[in-house]
């Protein structure tokens, strides 16, 4: 049986853009869009856990709230890694995924207004590999629990 419908969690937002354009991020302004994958990573710790924020993630925002959904507008969501932890890794995550081969920060401060990070928005060329990043999460925390991949998003509706 999977995780209760409200848990909370960490998870990555698997974005891919199939052209180059510039976008307006709120009050981080404009910057350079280009064709390839963008990793964000949140967490989700109030009402409804990470199926309730991953479900507003899966959806277009008429009117933009945070950073992400000003780039979800114009991405195409291909995947979401998440866990279901009751520590919050958003950041422990963000630090691993800077340390990835191939990753870039395109924007700073995107995603990590009310944190110390640098970012929680990255970006790779080629599709990220979730095998990586697990094996980089395990290094540094081996109580974690398994990171599990999200293809077939009806999955947070129905479990």
């Amino acid at each position: 049986m999977g995780a209760p419908k409200a848990a909370a969690g960490t998870y990555i937002l698997i974005l891919c853009s199939a052209r180059a354009r510039t976008l307006e991020v709120g009050r981080l302004g404009r910057f350079p869009l280009q064709p390839g994958y963008y990793l964000y990573v949140g967490s989700a710790f109030g009402p409804g856990g990470v199926a309730a924020r991953c479900g507003h993630h899966m959806r277009i925002s008429a009117r933009p709230r945070w950073h992400i959904d000003y780039l979800r507008a114009v991405c195409r969501l291909e995947q979401i890694w998440y866990t279901h932890d009751a520590v919050r890794r958003e950041h422990e995550w963000a630090g691993r995924l800077a340390s990835m081969p191939g990753m870039e920060a395109p924007l700073p401060g995107f995603g990590a207004s009310d944190c110390g990070c640098a970012t929680h928005l990255f970006f790779c060329r080629t599709p990220p590999s979730i095998s990586a990043f697990r094996r980089r999460v395990k290094k540094q925390e081996t109580r974690l629990e398994r990171v599990q991949v999200l293809d077939d998003k009806s999955q947070f509706i129905d479990y």
